[in-house]
């Protein structure tokens, strides 16, 4: 199951709200939450710039791997806006995965 595609969603009912969609080459998509209150967009530029590019063509069952080599190998590390980036990355794959062994 490889990641295929990823976006930033921002919409703003009164203020943004930020989510992450992602999506399998089996046509299964997990999301996210990442809004970070009063850093919404410096969440949702981190994940659109740094991150997504780095999730294309990975596995999305691979979480653990996956969260460690954003949490290691970022260079900005465990800061409010890059962990609510991670986290968000992080329930958007569990929400997969658990779609995954639902069918």
């Amino acid at each position: 199951m490889k990641i295929i595609d990823a976006k930033v969603i921002v919409t703003c009912p009164g203020r943004n709200f930020v989510t992450i969609k992602i999506t399998t080459d089996q046509g299964l998509y997990g999301i996210g939450d990442a809004t970070l209150n009063g850093r919404e967009l410096a969440v949702a530029s981190y994940l659109q710039d740094h991150l997504i590019p780095c999730l294309i063509g990975r596995d999305a069952s691979r979480i653990e791997d996956i969260w460690q080599f954003f949490y290691r190998g970022a260079y900005w590390r465990r800061g409010p806006v890059g962990m609510t980036a991670i986290a968000a990355i992080d329930v958007a794959l569990w929400d997969l995965s658990l779609i995954h062994i639902s069918e």
